[in-house]
């Protein structure tokens, strides 16, 4: 086909979505079916249809077809959409806060600033922390089921940072990264930008299918898995300890580096130890205090084992030189005065508080949760579309998140993925009941 008439055709097709001559939820003809119409080569249609998911216009469906998308919803919807319209209410982004957390900030500045060494807040840091705070960031993973020495503790500008320079520094371009199918979509933007493949495992219950992980490593060659083995996001699990104790054997077995983000990990009372505490020499832990006590903190932390902490060092001084130091100097204090573990306990009240709603107003639904998260995962039934429905409670003034995002897996499930920290009690009451009551009239 000529390139001008190939191009004529994406166009034609974009114009008559974009115009509603075929509105949200069409299913598009068949590739062979298009090819036959249009007098195409199979792999033209083919490139036709893959031109007009790239412009965001359709998303094509494993064993089921293509479908003209809701516009109306904005692509990426979940991760770098924030919802910030006038009385839309944000449930796709997580920012827990608690009453009285602006006091205690106030207090530790008035406390930072009566401080002896305040002039060294204004210079460099070394690149990973200074011995001190690496030593009150240790005590804490230790309370937490990690015991790890100071020096292999690293400070960084929050959980993310610490995801970007591991995969900076362990990982190259081409590399084969096994994760969940469903999976935080922050990993999904640092591999994509660092060239990474991600070999999607699909889920087993409380966790991923490790006979499917190993079936992947025994026909690939995957440098590294990355892992949330307590409070998985989106989906809440909490991995058993005999799953995490074969997890790691598959991944000693393997040669697989591990990568343990924890972010969510405060949440869970009680859970089984880390896969850090379990296979110390291959895991680079990450979480960091976003969540746990205020996503405007940027002060997250990686723990590693000692013959990756050069290279990681390497990346921080490549990419922020080190964390700031106020920033670092208040959130130790918070570490060492208790004031962490006494937002985390009143956190872990609020999200189950959150939860008990979501039960209440979802009952008779199926839905994906743990008691403690602050999130929901609601599967959607086979004929109902996700996009339309998220963009339906846009109009209605609730900002939601499908499953896209979320997916490793040329499949995408039809789900909302609904997050629950941040709005007030009565709001999120009210808009999970829009939520609902969107749900039980979807026609489609």
């Amino acid at each position: 086909m000529a390139p001008v008439r190939y191009k004529q055709l994406v166009d034609a097709l974009a114009a008559d979505i974009r115009s509603g001559r075929l509105p949200p939820g069409t299913r598009l003809p068949t590739h062979r079916l298009l090819a036959a119409q249009q007098g195409l080569a199979l792999v033209t249609a083919t490139r036709v249809y893959a031109e007009l998911e790239a412009m965001g216009l359709v998303s094509g469906e494993t064993g089921r077809g293509t479908f003209v998308r809701e516009s109306a919803l904005p692509r990426g919807q979940g991760i770098d959409q924030h919802a910030t319209a006038a009385g839309l209410v944000d449930l796709n982004f997580n920012y827990p806060s608690l009453p009285g957390q602006a006091e205690l900030l106030r207090e530790s500045l008035r406390q930072l600033a009566a401080a002896g060494d305040l002039d060294a807040l204004l210079r460099y840091q070394p690149h990973g922390g200074r011995p001190h705070e690496r030593a009150s960031v240790a005590r804490h993973l230790a309370d937490r089921g990690l015991s790890i020495p100071a020096d292999q503790v690293l400070i960084v500008n929050g959980a993310q940072q610490g995801l970007a320079i591991t995969v900076m520094a362990l990982l190259q371009p081409g590399d084969v990264v096994a994760t969940d199918a469903l999976t935080y979509p922050g990993f999904k933007v640092l591999a994509q930008a660092h060239r990474l493949e991600l070999a999607p495992i699909p889920a087993s219950g409380q966790g991923p299918d490790l006979d499917a992980l190993e079936r992947l490593c025994s026909r690939r060659r995957v440098r590294a898995i990355y892992a949330m083995p307590t409070l998985h996001n989106p989906l809440g699990w909490v991995m058993s300890a005999s799953r995490r104790r074969r997890l790691v054997a598959i991944a000693r077995r393997h040669g697989l580096l591990i990568i343990e983000d924890a972010a969510y990990a405060f949440l869970a009372e009680d859970p089984p130890a880390p896969l850090a505490a379990l296979a110390p020499e291959s895991t680079v832990y990450v979480s960091g205090l976003s969540k746990s006590v205020a996503t405007g903190l940027r002060v997250g932390f990686v723990a590693a084992p000692s013959d990756r902490v050069p290279a990681l060092e390497r990346a921080i001084r490549a990419t922020t030189w080190n964390t700031p130091g106020v920033m670092t100097a208040i959130a130790c204090g918070w570490i060492d005065d208790g004031t962490v573990t006494c937002l985390e306990a009143q956190k872990r009240r609020d999200a189950t508080a959150r939860q008990t709603i979501a039960a209440e107003v979802f009952a008779g639904l199926r839905s994906v949760r743990h008691p403690a998260s602050y999130f929901v995962w609601l599967p959607l039934a086979e004929e109902r579309r996700a996009d339309q429905l998220a963009a339906a409670l846009m109009r209605d003034g609730v900002s939601v998140s499908t499953a896209e995002p979320f997916a490793t897996s040329a499949q995408v499930p039809h789900a909302l993925r609904l997050a629950l920290g941040s709005v007030g009690l009565d709001a999120l009451r009210s808009a999970l009941e829009t939520v609902r009551r969107a749900i039980d009239a979807q026609p489609w």
